[in-house]
């Protein structure tokens, strides 16, 4: 019986890009037509690898730095919720080059809000699995400020629960301007603990 259901709900990916390093307090993300995921991410990616070191979201796990799995290949983000955080801060618009991101769709109600362990998965059959939702860091905000000097700091409070999801990749294959991405969702009631 399978464990995920496919659901009604698509995602266009409407602009792609990679973070090849991060040798500066602002991020430097280049935009991209095409991403070839691997099982290790995206190559000439900072956040690609199958392992990484265990950072400050794990603080409660690991001492920072403890080799762990990679779940974080991918960052994945709304062009609904990209305007929604640029209207908070008072811009007509933001450029994902200033978020960091690997993925920006259109389409999915609540992206920031999909389940843990939902798959997004191409009509090539690349798919990506969702880890959790991604929370927002200080450097977009040191991007930002070098475009829109004082803004930079209103971004972090206006992307709480809107800065979209990480992932890592399940199944190899291309990912194209595009694409359209299907959401599938475990099939389990909410946790009641």
């Amino acid at each position: 019986m399978p464990a995920l259901t496919p659901t009604d709900h698509y995602a266009t990916v409407t602009w792609l890009g990679r973070v090849p390093h991060r040798d500066r307090p602002e991020l430097d993300t280049i935009a991209e037509p095409e991403l070839a995921l691997s099982f290790a991410g995206l190559g000439g990616s900072v956040h690609s690898g199958l392992t990484r070191a265990s950072c400050s979201r794990v603080l409660s796990q690991y001492p920072r730095g403890t080799e762990i799995r990679n779940t974080r290949q991918l960052s994945i983000i709304s062009a609904e919720e990209i305007a929604e955080i640029a209207a908070q801060i008072g811009l007509e618009e933001m450029d994902p080059l200033w978020m960091g991101a690997s993925i920006v769709i259109s389409g999915i109600p609540d992206f920031s809000h999909v389940p843990p362990s939902s798959r997004l998965q191409a009509e090539s059959g690349a798919t990506i699995t969702v880890d959790m939702q991604n929370r927002p860091c200080p450097f977009p905000g040191k991007t930002i400020d070098q475009e829109h000097p004082g803004v930079g700091p209103k971004f972090k409070p206006a992307a709480n629960g809107r800065r979209g999801v990480t992932g890592w990749v399940e199944r190899e294959g291309p990912l194209r301007i595009g694409d359209r991405l299907r959401l599938h969702i475990p099939d389990q009631r909410a946790w009641a603990g």
